[in-house]
């Protein structure tokens, strides 16, 4: 069945944490630019939003997107301008809402380990469901660093379940680049 939710994806780069726990704002990097735009491509998603609170990091992102979408890339790479098309910046969530047009979309955050006492536990099975079945619609946030604030999360609607491998250690820090995908296929895949 095809999703019928109207669905955007945001990486966070604030309000995240480090590997002591301590609160950062997290660096922009260019692989995570085209590797999500084109993993939202691929799956029908109607926006990807880097969210960062400094101009500077904003900038960046809008100068590659310039480069791949009407500068010397878009020439050199269609494809890449392409998969650029529906990528955006915004200096936090409420203004990436506001920019994708839908007031009110639910919040569901994702966690490499952890999901928060009191909110809504999705499941992949389950939120595949609702996106297939409801036309509510919903931001799907990452979390660069060490992951999204507890805090941040207590904000949104729900916490989507963390993605568990096989190791024999329960290893489970993901590039944020292969956590989107991975989330991407087992909730829009066929």
């Amino acid at each position: 069945m095809k999703r019928k939710a109207p669905l955007a994806v945001a990486l966070m780069h604030y309000p995240t944490k480090d590997r002591l726990g301590k609160l950062v704002a997290t660096n922009i990097t260019n692989f995570d630019i085209h590797d999500i735009a084109r993993a939202c491509r691929v799956y029908g998603i109607e926006r990807y939003y880097l969210v960062h609170p400094l101009q500077d990091q904003l900038m960046f992102v809008e100068r590659v997107l310039d480069h791949w979408n009407v500068g010397e890339g878009s020439k050199f790479n269609p494809m890449r301008k392409t998969a650029l098309r529906d990528a955006r910046t915004a200096e936090n969530l409420e203004a990436a809402v506001k920019d994708w047009g839908h007031q009110g979309a639910r919040v569901v955050a994702t966690a490499a380990r952890s999901t928060i006492e009191g909110q809504v536990a999705l499941s992949f099975k389950g939120f595949k469901e609702v996106l297939e079945t409801e036309d509510q619609p919903y931001v799907l946030v990452f979390g660069t660093g060490f992951g999204l604030t507890q805090d941040f999360m207590k904000t949104c609607y729900g916490v989507l379940e963390p993605i568990k491998g096989d190791s024999d250690d329960d290893y489970r820090h993901l590039s944020v680049r292969s956590a989107v995908s991975i989330c991407l296929d087992r909730l829009l895949g066929s």
